[in-house]
Formats: C-alpha cells, sequence, structure tokens
C-alpha cells in the first residue's frame, strides 16, 4: 500500500527514523508491520469464516515480527516508528475479494520492507531475520493469492521488481 497504510521505507518521514542505513530500514520495516497489524483488522472483518485461521495467523506473524524488530532497534538505542492513529487504506474494502487483494497488496508491501533490511543489513543477526521475514511474508501472499485464485501463487524474488 501506499499512503499511511503501509509506507514504503523511502516515503517513511519520521524525526526518529535512524540515519544508520541498517537501522533505518529496520525502522521502516516496523512500520510496514504496524499498518499490516491495522490492515489485518479490516481484513478480519471483511474476510469469509474460512479464512478465519489465515487472518489469526497473519495477524501473530506480523505482532510477533514487529515486536522482534522493535527490541532489535532498542538493543542498538534506536527509536522504533510509533503505529499511526488511523491509516488510509489504498482501496475500498467491502468484499471478502476485496479483504484477501488488501492482505496481498500488506504482505507485497511488507516484502519489500523486509527485501531492503536483507539488502542494508550490516550484521549476520539483521540478515537472518530479514530473510526469515521476508520468507514468512511471501508465504502468506502465496496462501492469500490460493484463496483468491489468483495465479501465479508465488514470485522468484518477493519484495523487488524482477
Amino acid at each position: 500500500m501506499t499512503s499511511p497504510t503501509s509506507p514504503t521505507p523511502s516515503t517513511t518521514q519520521n524525526a526518529d527514523r535512524p540515519s544508520d542505513a541498517a537501522a533505518g530500514a529496520l525502522f521502516d520495516a516496523v512500520a510496514a508491520e504496524h499498518a499490516a497489524i491495522y490492515g489485518y483488522g479490516i481484513v478480519s472483518a471483511h474476510s469469509s469464516p474460512d479464512e478465519n485461521d489465515l487472518v489469526s495467523e497473519a495477524m501473530a506473524q506480523h505482532r510477533e515480527r514487529r515486536e522482534a524488530a522493535i527490541a532489535m532497534l532498542s538493543g542498538r538505542s534506536a527509536n522504533a516508528p510509533v503505529p499511526a492513529a488511523g491509516y488510509q487504506l489504498p482501496m475500498t474494502v467491502n468484499t471478502p475479494t476485496d479483504a484477501g487483494n488488501l492482505a496481498i497488496r500488506m504482505e507485497d508491501d511488507c516484502a519489500t520492507a523486509w527485501r531492503a533490511v536483507i539488502e542494508q543489513a550490516s550484521t549476520d543477526q539483521d540478515r537472518t531475520f530479514g530473510v526469515g521475514a521476508l520468507t514468512e511474508t511471501a508465504v502468506l501472499t502465496a496462501r492469500w493469492k490460493q484463496v483468491l485464485g489468483v495465479k501465479p501463487v508465488t514470485v522468484a524474488f518477493p519484495g523487488g521488481t524482477e
């Protein structure tokens, strides 16, 4: 998502954002996780009951990942972004299909943020965490695409344009 719902790393504007590239990418990834957690509230409200387990699993993954990333930032004495009071959705969500499309969009946005963490990583810990996060978002994207019948369900390099 563009707009405040899922800020892309290049558009996140915050005075607390670290100037160090690795910490800045991690800061942006936390912001994307905040947005995804908010967005999954909307997805939950509009998904069919058949997707309740997937929604719950996705929300739990994003919360756990966000908290771990915040701890990583705190460990280097860097501030983490705070969640916004509200977010602008990039699309209208009124149906289960809309909800699935929003979930795919959020997972893609998180994949982009985590790929940036990997690219900017200066430690093995950051790189390993980023690869795990990117993998989890790619798997969730594929699962949502299966729900919607979207093909192909996977891409070769999640979080990128190639």
